[in-house]
């Protein structure tokens, strides 16, 4: 299963959220947040039936004018 992560850093911890389904995990690095949301996603996914119909999001950058 492929799945999208965007992780910030936010304060002494990295947060990594999957844009397919809400699940969120942090870190003390990159490395261990992605690590903590895997581990929080094969959780989340146990308690969900099958066949997972997730669509990947469009991730885009754009400017704004304050």
């Amino acid at each position: 299963m492929e799945l999208t992560a965007a992780i910030t850093h936010e304060g002494d911890l990295f947060v990594a959220r999957c844009l397919e389904v809400d699940v969120t995990s942090q870190g003390d690095s990159m490395d261990d947040a992605l690590a903590n949301l895997k581990e929080a996603l094969g959780l989340y996914f146990e308690d969900e039936n099958e066949p997972f119909d997730l669509s990947h999001p469009i991730v885009t950058t754009f400017q704004l004018s304050a």
